[in-house]
């Protein structure tokens, strides 16, 4: 069988294919008809898997917690890119950008030096990129805190990392079980166990 008829698609259809040394980070904002939150992954295109309930919920919980908790001077981004390099522009589930990094309604990406925060919730599907490759280039390209977030037991569990300038890499810094409490970027109080609770 055909990869066009295993996906239901007529036998005309044109998969989209990937130039000689692969995708750009600008080729993301041209590509016609691309599935929302497509990232750009050493040059090539990540479509993501649907999403799970734990993930909007946690989502929802962590944006809401830094909306109110974040200085006045930083902004919640969700689910938008940022350009790392040429060949790759990730999009995490959430960021913090500086204010003055917003340009308008249709910027669609943020440059690294403008991020406080990494966020990553990682999903069956992501886990060696929301593990690995992300997190080593969110620290390459200078993002000074990183927090990973996976589920267990219906509940997030937040691994939390500050860049070392020394290395440029990651160290890690608290794994965080029902509540998440940092002194820094800035003071955060997040009682995580209120994920599955309704607003």
């Amino acid at each position: 069988m055909s990869a066009a008829r295993e996906y239901g698609l007529d036998e005309s259809h044109e998969w989209v294919r990937p130039p000689v040394g692969g995708w750009t980070a600008d080729d993301l904002d041209r590509l016609p008809n691309l599935p929302p939150h497509t990232e750009l992954i050493d040059g090539s295109l990540v479509f993501m898997s649907p999403q799970t309930f734990f993930h909007m919920a946690t989502l929802r919980l962590l944006e809401n917690a830094l909306w109110s908790q974040a200085p006045e001077d930083w902004r919640v981004v969700r689910e938008m890119t940022t350009k790392l390099a040429k060949r790759d522009r990730p999009e995490p589930d959430l960021m913090l950008v500086r204010e003055e990094a917003l340009t308008g309604p249709s910027q669609t990406w943020y440059a690294p030096e403008d991020l406080l925060l990494a966020v990553e919730i990682v999903s069956e599907e992501s886990t060696e990129r929301d593990r690995e490759t992300k997190p080593r280039k969110y620290a390459k390209a200078g993002i000074p805190h990183f927090w990973r977030v996976e589920e267990n037991h219906g509940l997030p569990v937040v691994y939390v990392y500050e860049l070392d300038p020394a290395t440029q890499e990651y160290v890690a810094t608290g794994i965080f079980h029902d509540r998440l409490k940092l002194s820094v970027p800035f003071p955060i109080d997040i009682d995580l166990t209120a994920v599955n609770r309704r607003r």
